[in-house]
């Protein structure tokens, strides 16, 4: 076991930005270059943390409430960040997360109206300090993004649509607040246009994660 703590990379967007396809492409990247990396996802991740995510996102709940929802979140988070994502970053590995507190503070606390001083102070708990070292952040404007994401959800018979089907200006609301986080944290948070080939977005992603290694490694 290494002293030297991993890195904690996360991947965040609207939906049907196409940042799970980039995650699995970025990590396929890593590992093929011989790196340590642990892959997870929010909510889920951990088995404990899946059985949340099914309350979170079946489309039968849709009485589900905002400060349930925002709790659920930080639930399926902390047993991630206990079980998986800390071990890892103390064996100094590469951890890779598809989506962190990030996305509770666009999708519950800017688009639910909960606030972020409510995110933060459950995160304080939930993930004792942990913030991402890197968060790459895919744009797409909220049409392209819906209609992405509607088509995959037919085309895959997906049940897990609750978040898809909310309103557009729920989702107009997470497009702009996470633009504002981009703005806020530039030197955390990297936008790439999503709007483009699959490829292209990929070769962003990777200039900017081997820039950010390299850097990491220099010091």
């Amino acid at each position: 076991m290494t002293s030297k703590r991993g890195v904690f990379l996360t991947f965040e967007g609207p939906e049907g930005s196409g940042k799970s396809t980039q995650l699995r492409l970025l990590v396929h990247r890593l590992r093929t270059a011989g790196r340590d990396v642990l892959d997870t996802a929010e909510p889920g991740g951990t088995p404990i943390g899946v059985q949340i995510r099914r309350v979170l996102l079946d489309a039968k709940n849709q009485d589900l409430s905002p400060t349930a929802e925002l709790l659920l979140m930080f639930a399926a988070r902390a047993q991630n960040v206990d079980q998986w994502i800390l071990p890892a970053l103390a064996e100094g590995r590469i951890v890779v997360c598809d989506r962190f507190t990030d996305s509770t503070l666009v999708y519950q606390g800017a688009a639910r109206g909960l606030g972020a001083d409510m995110v933060y102070d459950i995160d304080r708990i939930a993930c004792r300090g942990l913030v991402p070292d890197l968060t790459l952040l895919i744009d797409v404007d909220t049409e392209t993004g819906l209609g992405r994401a509607r088509r995959r959800n037919q085309r895959t018979q997906e049940v897990e649509t609750r978040i898809d089907e909310q309103c557009l200006e729920f989702h107009t609301k997470v497009h702009a607040a996470y633009r504002r986080l981009a703005e806020e944290e530039p030197n955390r948070i990297k936008l790439i246009d999503g709007n483009r080939t699959e490829a292209e977005v990929a070769a962003d992603v990777w200039a900017i994660v081997e820039t950010f290694l390299a850097d990491k490694l220099a010091n």
